[in-house]
């Protein structure tokens, strides 16, 4: 008797969950484009060191800050995110999500959202200091042997998904640089 309800109960969440994405994921953008590789996304982190890229758009975080909340995203993959969405979440929404920008090549999500239980981001670090920080997890990340954490909103992703789920924020990050004026 528990079978059929509990079955039931998961349909219920998985229609509500794709009810619910197409409005959570609106202004889903940031395409891979540049970001198709990992030695491309390293190559556009090195770049920024010589250049004068500049945020656009209403940001509430500056350069290193958005360095900082990067890095951390593939830092966690490796060691664990300090907080995780509920599981009936992971499961569903965050699934969804998952797979609709999996499936788009693209993500987005708020541009200045930390991530759950994540340190604080200075915004005075220097530049230099924020850019090795990211290439640092980017080695990290490429090294590890072992499995990966699980995702705080996705759930467990294999290397290959972490890998294009990186990609895809940084892409989605690199979409407030602009070149100077």
């Amino acid at each position: 008797m528990s079978r059929p309800h509990g079955a039931a109960r998961r349909r219920f969440l998985r229609a509500s969950a794709l009810l619910l994405a197409p409005t959570a994921l609106a202004g889903c953008s940031g395409e891979l484009q540049s970001f198709k590789t990992w030695r491309y996304a390293r190559e556009a982190v090195l770049e920024l060191l010589f250049g004068d890229p500049r945020l656009h758009g209403n940001a509430q975080w500056n350069l290193v800050q958005m360095l900082q909340h990067t890095a951390q995203s593939i830092e966690f993959s490796v060691r664990g995110f300090p907080e995780l969405k509920p599981a009936w979440f992971r499961a569903t929404a965050g699934a969804v999500a998952w797979s609709w920008f999996n499936a788009r090549g693209a993500m987005s999500h708020s541009l200045d959202e930390p991530i759950p239980g994540a340190a604080a981001l200075d915004p005075a670090l220097a530049l230099k200091t924020a850019v090795q920080r990211l290439l640092d997890a980017m080695e990290a990340f490429s090294g590890h042997q072992g499995a990966y954490a699980p995702h705080f909103a996705y759930g467990e992703l294999t290397r290959a998904q972490y890998e294009r789920a990186h990609l895809m924020h940084l892409a989605n990050h690199w979409q407030q640089l602009k070149p100077p004026a």
